[in-house]
Order: structure tokens, then C-alpha cells, then sequence
């Protein structure tokens, strides 16, 4: 994991845009690196096992997480970040432009109506495993991952996501876990999905 400083710029121009748009609420500021940067970063454990992908899809990005934390992280990654809300989007592209991120692509749309298949999607916060995988499947390249990103109802959502796995010959090919750097037990899990 990079080491916070190289954030700082990032956090402050966060901090700024969520005052007026309230990307995050107010008592998740000051766990912003741990809750949200670090957070968004953990797919670097995916990358270092699978490989870093040439092209990213993250649905429902919302504040930017974790699309813009990638994107500063791996400028090789060429990272759309889509949402339907046109403030959040608005928001991302503003911390692309004064980050200088040419790798950022923001797009205020549903990820249905996108264009094109992406090497690796990513989702953090959305929705429920069976719901996002009919979203993020239709999107996936042959051979290319789904990471969701899970707090901790991970098996129930499991065993409802199976018939849509099937219905697109995917599998959950690995759970990785990891733990946010917070005094009190944060276990999160990326649930690794190859098509």
C-alpha cells in the first residue's frame, strides 16, 4: 500500500468538494484514508495476484471511491468511473482535473446504457452481490474479474448471486479478506468473480 502522504493533495481537494456536496457524512471525514482511501486500495492485492488490468469499469462510484484512488495509484489503468448522479460525477471529474488524471474517464449515466467491455470492474457500496453482477457482467471482457467489494453478509449473498453466475458462466474464483487500519475490527472482503 502507497504511503498516506502521497494522498494528501487528494484528501484535501476531497475535503473541499465534500463540503459543498457532501460526498461522504461529516463524521466519515476524519476517517477518510482509513474508511475510503485505504479501502478503495485494497484491490492492490487483487492486482499483485491477477494482474494490473489496461482498462477499469467502476459502477456506482459515487464519491469517486475506489475509481479515483486507482486512478492516482496506477496511471497505466485507463479508469472509467460511472454513476447517475450527476453531482458525484461532477465531483470525480473535478478531483481527476485538478489531480491531472488523463487515465480518468467520469461518465453520469447507468452502466447499461455504456459502451464496451472492460479487463477488470470493480463495485464497492453498491448493492447486492446478484443485483450488481447483472449489471457488471454484461460489461466484463472474456477472461476478465469482478471484484466486489463486501462488508461483512458475504455468504447469504453468495448463495442468492449463484443464478446469475450460472446465467453468465461466471465464478467466484477467490474471497480475499483484509482489514481496515481502525482500532475497533473493520474485516472486509473483495469477492473476486472471472468470467
Amino acid at each position: 500500500m502507497e504511503n498516506k502522504e502521497f494522498y494528501n493533495k487528494y484528501i484535501e481537494i476531497f475535503l473541499e468538494e465534500n463540503s459543498k456536496v457532501n460526498l461522504i457524512s461529516k463524521n466519515d471525514e476524519k476517517f477518510l484514508w482509513e474508511k475510503h482511501i485505504y479501502d478503495s486500495l485494497a484491490v492492490s492485492v487483487f492486482f499483485d495476484k491477477y494482474g494490473t488490468p489496461k482498462t477499469l469499469l467502476d459502477i456506482g462510484t459515487g464519491g469517486g471511491f475506489p475509481s479515483v484512488p486507482i486512478a492516482l495509484t496506477y496511471p497505466q489503468i485507463k479508469v472509467t468511473a460511472v454513476d447517475s448522479i450527476a453531482k458525484k460525477i461532477r465531483a470525480v471529474g473535478i478531483f481527476g482535473e485538478k489531480l491531472g488524471l488523463k487515465n480518468l474517464t467520469p461518465v453520469c449515466s447507468r452502466v447499461e446504457n455504456l459502451d464496451g467491455k472492460f479487463d477488470v470492474i470493480t463495485s464497492r457500496a453498491v448493492s447486492r452481490l446478484d443485483k450488481i453482477c447483472e449489471y457488471a457482467l454484461p460489461k466484463l471482457k472474456k477472461g476478465g474479474y469482478f471484484v466486489a467489494y463486501k462488508a461483512r453478509k458475504t455468504p447469504e449473498e453468495i448463495t442468492d448471486a449463484q443464478k446469475i453466475l450460472k446465467k453468465y458462466n461466471a465464478k467466484i474464483v477467490e474471497i480475499i479478506q483484509y482489514s481496515l487500519p481502525l482500532e475497533e475490527e473493520h474485516t472486509r472482503n473483495l469477492i473476486v468473480i472471472a468470467l
